[in-house]
Order: structure tokens, then sequence, then C-alpha cells
């Protein structure tokens, strides 16, 4: 359930502000409404900061010996250990750029070989005036006479050759061709080059062996990336705060909002520290953080919805309890092998084991893995599948532990029966009918919130629409024989009730989902989104439909199975081919499972979070209650 939140305002004496808020934090109650601080302290907490995890990125790739002994400093010699690991970075990454420079330089003239620019500035001196210069190979002969140059070397393309000039500006000879370009003189020998690259090696190696020498201090530098995110978030409130009045007699404000259960231990301490405070219910208009409350069972789906980052407005619906079922559904039907269940299984059993050795309770995490496993066992039992092995292969008591209308062991009973669907109509017919108990769920709860109101007429238009949609989607998608308009059951016009249903539906629906006390306005609203109001009607049909991808992306998953297992069958046997036999199968295998898992994630979660939620009118806009506290907001 979500538990109920009251809005709270704190007043207290400016002079008593910060006491107050180190006060307020040890409570860790009060979650507080958003405020922007400001000032010098807060600017050098967030430089500190992105120093320290700076530094922490760096250090974090360096891998240390196992047994290595983690080392700890002081606040202070941590931020300057900050500073130096950065600084170093700096450096490393300056000479680096060096590097490239000069070994580009050395690159433009490797075909000029040695070149040592003290000689030709030596040669200017002397008034013997040389440039650089390079020429095609084709151009080389018409250079005229009166041009005086001198031939350094030539390649098949290129011809590189010294130009003599009268001085240092004199102007470029008319008799030199234009497809001859000087060569810029490099700002020092080649030799010289190649020294300081060595050079700038060395000092890189000494710098990585001194950046290496650091990384001893990565957890300790993590601990203070924690503490200074907690002085950030309370520097931003302490210099948030609004603020009224001066002098001795100023005073200070605070607004959050704190769950029920915990009020009285906020009063109690708000009298004691002679705070004054109000309490209050949200309004329509606060930006109220959803908690969360339920038992260890419901509490399973934290870690799948902590994931996602989904959480219910703190006016919308819980649904963790029914998310938790239907996504246990959806991924023992998506998964659809027993033989990956009693992996997962297994996983889960080993990780619960290693846990308790460890003398740690184990997590959530592996309570719903666990969950997830035996629910893919069964479903696997049910449908008689088992890592995608032949039938024949199976033995006749695991056969007999399925459900014959679902089993893959029983199809050859069904066929040729007039009349009688076939295995895979009833896994069709299974999804829509776990698509219309899901969406009727989602329309009674509505109806129970609208309970006082006319617009539960309207939700009970939409949940008789689904209910008449169900056979259209029967008729349409299954078989139109069986499931015909004109099919009579015990004396009921079946069909004929369906599409009463529809009609009756959509016109409860057009009348009053929009009902906000006056039963006209509500019609006009509907009238002006006519288009949507129609599309609405498709949209649950469409809704249903969706539904059939659990036996789709199932059916696709046992395909790949039995594709691997065919590909590492003719190995079987092989002495030869143990190994390859082995790695095929668990390559083929462990990839089908991780094809599973994103199925499950794109397909099981879209129909609690899209399907399901939009038949609630949930939007999922909500956010974790978070209290100003002394711990890190994970």
């Amino acid at each position: 359930m979500i538990v109920e939140m009251k809005k709270v305002s704190l007043v207290m004496l400016k002079a008593e502000q910060e006491q107050a808020l180190k006060k307020l934090r040890s409570l860790g109650v009060l979650h507080l409404e958003s405020l922007e601080g400001n000032g010098e302290k807060l600017a050098e907490l967030k430089a500190a900061l992105e120093q320290c995890n700076d530094a922490v990125g760096i250090l974090s790739e360096i891998k240390l010996p196992k047994g290595t002994s983690y080392k700890d400093l002081t606040s202070e010699e941590l931020e300057n250990l900050s500073a130096v690991v950065l600084s170093d970075s700096e450096k490393k990454k300056s000479l680096q750029d060096l590097i490239n420079l000069d070994k580009q330089e050395l690159d433009r003239f490797k075909a000029w070989g040695s070149v040592t620019v003290s000689d030709f500035s030596y040669l200017a001196e002397n008034g013997i005036y040389l440039s650089l210069y390079e020429i095609p190979q084709d151009k080389w002969r018409n250079i005229g006479d009166d041009v005086n140059v001198l031939l350094v070397n030539k390649d098949k393309n290129q011809v590189r050759f010294l130009l003599l000039s009268d001085s240092a500006d004199a102007e470029r000879p008319a008799g030199l061709p234009a497809e001859a370009y000087s060569v810029p003189m490099p700002k020092m020998s080649t030799k010289e080059l190649a020294e300081e690259i060595e050079a700038s090696e060395r000092q890189i190696a000494d710098l990585d062996s001194e950046i290496s020498s650091k990384a001893v201090y990565v957890p300790a530098l993590k601990n203070y990336s924690r503490k200074l995110i907690k002085e950030i978030e309370f520097e931003t409130v302490n210099s948030g705060m609004g603020h009224e009045g001066d002098g001795s007699s100023a005073l200070s404000w605070i607004t959050g909002f704190v769950p029920v259960d915990s009020l009285d231990r906020l009063k109690q301490n708000a009298i004691s520290e002679n705070w004054a405070f109000a309490v209050s219910d949200p309004s329509e208009e606060d930006n109220v953080p959803t908690k969360l409350k339920n038992n260890k069972l419901v509490s399973l789906i934290y870690p799948l919805t902590d994931f996602l980052g989904t959480v219910p407005g703190y006016h919308e619906f819980d649904i963790s309890g029914w998310f938790l079922l239907f996504f246990t559904i959806f991924f023992g039907m998506i998964f659809g092998d027993g033989g990956y269940g009693l992996l997962l299984t297994f996983a889960a059993l080993l990780g619960m084991a290693i846990s308790f050795t460890k003398g740690k309770k184990p997590g959530a995490g592996l309570g719903l893995l666990l969950l997830l496993g035996l629910s893919t066992v069964a479903w696997g039992t049910v449908t008689c599948t088992w890592f995608g092995l032949p039938l024949e292969k199976i033995p006749d008591w695991v056969k007999n532990l399925s459900l014959k209308p679902l089993s893959n062991a029983f199809i050859a009973d069904f066929e040729g029966r007039d009349g009688v669907t076939t295995v895979t109509q009833n896994l069709q017919i299974f999804c829509f009918s776990l698509a219309l108990l899901q969406l009727t769920v989602a329309h009674i709860k509505a109806i129970a919130k609208n309970i006082k109101s006319l617009k539960a007429f309207g939700d009970f238009g939409s949940l008789i629409l689904l209910w008449g949609m169900f056979y259209v989607v029967l008729s349409m998608v299954v078989d139109a024989k069986i499931f015909s308009f004109d099919k009579v059951v015990y004396g009921i016009p079946i069909g004929t009730v369906a599409i009463v249903l529809v009609v009756a539906g959509f016109m409860l629906s057009f009348v009053f989902a929009n009902y906000e006390g006056s039963i006209v306005s509500s019609i006009l609203e509907s009238v002006k989104n006519i288009i949507s109001v129609l599309l609405g009607v498709v949209n649950v049909f469409s809704d249903i439909v969706s539904y059939i991808r659990l036996w789709a992306v199932g059916l696709a998953g046992a395909a790949i199975s039995n594709t691997v297992n065919q590909m590492a069958g003719p190995m079987w046997g092989k002495l030869s081919l143990l190994l390859t036999f082995v790695i095929l199968l668990v390559f083929g295998h462990g990839l089908n499972m991780i094809l599973n898992v994103l199925s499950v994630i794109v397909h099981g979660v879209r129909l609690n979070t899209l399907e399901f939620s939009s038949h609630l009118g949930m939007s999922w806009s909500g956010f974790k209650y978070e209290p100003f506290s002394e711990t890190v907001n994970k």
C-alpha cells in the first residue's frame, strides 16, 4: 500500500538553524521539498566532489594484485590526493599530446632523412638560404634552368630538393612550377624530436607509477565521496531555507512530507527543540513522495521496480502485489522451458546458501529469482517443454504431469476433431484470458476508487466493454467458427451478448467517463474528444490481442532451444567432439536465456506498466520517499 503522508512545516530561530538541521537529519523522517542552495561553501563542496569522483574514475581502472591492503587518509589528505591524481593525469595527457605531435613531425620528415634545423640556421647566417621543397616526379624536369636547386632524394611519386635563395625573404622563382610546394621546417631537428619523444615516454611511465601507487586509496576516496554528498545535501538545505527578520529574532523555516507513522516522533522532537510546526494534508498541487509498504512476499517485486525506476504517484494505485503475480506468470510463459526454470531455481538456491554461509540474509532479488524459477518450472511442466528436447526423449511420467489442453505432448489428441480447439488455439485463449483477468482487475480497482461518484458508471462501462471485446478477439483471432457471433450456449446467444456488452459499455463510458459533477459536461467532453473515444474502443481490442506476445515469444524461445539441440545432436557420443558438444549447448542455451531475459523486460514488464496501467489510469508519475537523513540515498 501507499503510506499516507502529512505535509509538515517547521520554524526555528535562524541562529539555531544549523544545529536544528543536524537534529532533523538524525531523525531521518522528513522528505524535504526541493530547495536550491547557494553560496561559496556549497560551490567548494561540489567542486571537491567532482574532483574526488574524477580521481576515483582514474584510479579504479588500475588493477591491483590480490590481497592488496587498502589505506585510509583524513578528508583533507584525500582532497589533496584527488588534486594530485588529476594533476598527474592532466600532465600525462599533455605529454601524450606532445608525443603525438612529435611523431607526426617525424612521419612528415621520414622520407627526408635526418634534418637538423641548426645547420640551416648556420648556413643562413653565412648568406646561404635553403628551403625544403617537394614536387611530383613527373614535374621535376619542368623546373627552369635559372632556378638553383639541390636534389635530396626521390621515389616513384615525389622528388625532394633544396631551393637556394639570395635572401630569407626572396620571392618564389618564376621558373619553379606551381606543383612544387614548400615544406615547413620542423620545430627542432629530427634527432631532438626523437629524444623528446623518449623523454616524454619516460615521464609518462613515472606518472603511471605515481598514479598507480595511489590506487590503494580508492575505497577511502569512495567513502569520502559519500561524505561529500551528504555535506552537499546538508549545505543545500542550510543555504536554501527560507528566512525572515534580522538579528537574534530572525527565523528560518522548512517544509516537507512525513509518513503518518513517523509524525509523532517528529512532533515530540519539535516540541523538545522549541520548533514551531504545522501539519496538514497534502493538496492536489503538492508534489508528494511515495512510500510503499507491503508484506515480505509482495516486496519481492521491489528489486525489479527499483531497476526500472517505476514509482506510482502518491494519488495513484499501489499495484505491487498484482505486478508481482502477473509478472511471475508472464516470466514463466516467456521463458517457457522447465529446464531453464530448474537452472534459475538452482541459481537462486545457491545464492541463498552462499548468503547464509556468510551470515547474511538473502536479498529480495534472490527471492524474486527463486519465485520466477519456480514459475518457469511450472509452465514447462504444464506445456511439457524441457530444454527443447523432442517429445520422444521425454519420459512418459513427465509427459503425464503436463496439462493436456496446453501440452505439446498431446497435440495429436486434438487434431481432426471438429469444433474443438487445438493446443495452439488453447494457448492463445489462455493468453487472452490472462488479459481479461488482469484488465478486469484494473477496472474493478477503478470502480472501487470512484464508487461514490457517477464516474464509476463510466468505469463499469469500460469493464463490460472489455468483456464483450474479449469474445470479439476470440472470434477474430482464434477461430471464427468455434466462436461465431450466432453461437448459443445453454440457450444464451453468446455472440449477441458480446455485441450488447460492447455497445452498452461504450455508451456508459461515453456518458460518464469524464464526469466531474455534471453529466452534460461529461457528454460534451466526450463529444469534443470523439476521435480519442472511438480509438479507445480499438485500443481495448489491441490491448487484449497484445497478450498473445506471451505465447509468441515463448514459441520463439522454444524454436531456438530446439535448433541448438539439433546442431549439437550429431556430436553426441563422439569423444573427440565432446568439448565442442558441451560448448555449443552451453553457449546456445545460455544465449537463448539471455534473449529470454530481454524479452521479459520488453514484453513481460510492458504488459504491467502499459496495458494494465493504462486501464487503471496510472502514469507512474511518482518518485520515492527519500527523507533528509545521515545515510546516502541510493
